[in-house]
């Protein structure tokens, strides 16, 4: 039976990051669980690699879409920082560019870094800069939106994906917030398009697109918004947005989907209800709606645990910190930092304005393929230092011998705990029994009894619980 408080610290870095190894969780929960709530909701440095010493590493780097894609999964392997991270993957779905319509990777990569910079602020904060980056205006066509010449793209999704949700507003309330965008733009397009086609990643990097407002092309008339009438600009529909019900409880509802459970119940409502007063009570701040989430008895509860499929970006950066086999860049790991994509979660390369759909939609015969053999692979390898961590603490109890019922319960325990269905944990015992014992202890043990362990943690990785967070 796997520690309490080991068991609850694992169920909260695989919610608020990617996973973490059991010596990492020993030390989080030396440290306690609302301490390391603090820890993660303030991150530090990431302690990543620079970004030059990156660009020599991986081929493809070259602030391409695939590139940046590497870039930033090789950072969530790495950082020290895994909810300001995870918390970006949660902003790039809601808010969902891709690398169409004239956009350029550079933008989105810096959208990314936008993200982690804003994304635990205000919220009001977060949809101004939003409202301000060239991936968007590009994406969703503002750069389009002028006086007289209204473009309802941004206006609309603003309000239906980003922020409210269907039937929080009318057609009305659509046109007059576009009518507030007008004149938000990208700064000297004509000359940056032609730059942008000619420029190069090396030495300093790709050309970026800004964002200029225009006043000549915004319209100052007086508009009506929720309610509210006055001559508003971008800045003044987003302040009244923010103080919404609808958007608190929109916002609160997608942060429970994302870090809690895929299904919304009525308990559930419960600790939304609470999280939006987190929000309204910090002036709209989401790191206060994350500590309430966060530090609250549904999310510690049993019934939270295992409610979440995992997406593939989660899946496949927690195998890979659980391997330990990214230790340094190389050239080689391109492909398997992109298998996310095969699996249907292209980084940089949402499906649509409305992101990925999360949940069961993961799980379906081409992905899940793709997904076993994904973390079958990171796991097999007994060589790998996560691989090898296991193994030794398994050589470390009854002298290194182990029954095949002690290794498949000692591996479901060290690599979780995965709480594997009494069918499941059957099946892994009577796959270990065909050879007998598991001898891991000094002079005698079997030369093969470590691939043994790696065969096992992969077959592990190829169950359904494991599909789960």
């Amino acid at each position: 039976m796997a520690d309490d408080q080991i068991t609850l610290m694992a169920h909260l870095m695989r919610r608020a990051g990617f996973g973490a190894t059991r010596g990492e969780l020993e030390a989080y929960v030396a440290q306690g669980y609302e301490a390391t709530v603090e820890d993660l909701l303030h991150p530090g440095e990431p302690v990543t690699m620079p970004m030059d010493i990156l660009r020599r590493m991986f081929i493809q780097n070259d602030e391409s879409s695939g590139g940046g894609a590497v870039d930033w999964t090789y950072r969530m392997i790495t950082t020290r920082n895994p909810l300001e991270e995870k918390l970006t993957l949660f902003w790039h779905g809601l808010f969902a560019v891709g690398y169409a319509k004239g956009n350029q990777a550079r933008s989105q990569i810096n959208q990314i870094d936008n993200f982690r910079r804003y994304g635990l602020g205000s919220f009001r904060d977060l949809l101004v800069e939003l409202s301000r980056d060239p991936a968007m205006i590009f994406w969703l066509d503002n750069n389009e939106n002028k006086k007289g010449i209204v473009n309802e793209n941004f206006g609309r999704e603003l309000l239906e994906l980003f922020a409210m949700g269907i039937g929080s507003y009318t057609e009305q309330d659509v046109k007059d917030c576009a009518r507030a965008f007008t004149g938000w733009t990208i700064a000297n397009a004509e000359y940056m398009a032609v730059k942008a086609n000619k420029d190069s990643f090396s030495p300093y990097g790709r050309i970026a697109w800004h964002f200029e407002y225009r006043p000549d092309d915004h319209d100052n008339g007086q508009k009506t918004f929720l309610g509210e009438t006055g001559n508003f600009n971008g800045e003044d529909v987003i302040d009244i947005i923010v103080r919404q019900e609808a958007t608190a409880h929109f916002i609160g509802t997608r942060l429970f989907q994302y870090f809690v459970a895929d299904e919304v119940d009525d308990n559930a409502e419960k600790l939304i209800a609470e999280m939006m007063q987190s929000y309204f009570d910090s002036e709209f701040e989401i790191r206060s709606v994350l500590r309430t989430m966060f530090n609250s008895e549904y999310f510690r509860s049993e019934d939270a645990r295992f409610a979440r499929v995992k997406n593939p970006v989660e899946l496949v950066v927690g195998a890979i910190r659980l391997a330990g086999s990214c230790q340094t860049p190389s050239t080689s790991d391109d492909g398997r930092f992109n298998s996310s994509n095969f699996m249907g979660q292209g980084l940089l390369r949402p499906p649509s304005v409305e992101g990925w759909h999360e949940g069961t939609e993961w799980l379906n015969s081409g992905s899940v393929v793709e997904r076993v053999n994904m973390a079958a692979r990171e796991l097999r390898d007994a060589s790998q230092p996560g691989v090898t961590a296991v193994i030794d603490r398994l050589a470390s109890s009854n002298g290194g011998t182990l029954t095949p019922a002690e290794a498949v319960d000692g591996c479901l325990d060290l690599i979780g705990p995965v709480p594997a269905s009494a069918e499941t944990r059957a099946s892994l015992v009577e796959h270990v029994a065909r050879r007998g014992d598991v001898d891991l202890g000094g002079e005698t043990k079997d030369e093969d009894s470590e691939k043994r362990i790696g065969e096992l943690l992969s077959l592990i990785a190829s169950t359904p619980e494991f599909q789960f967070a």
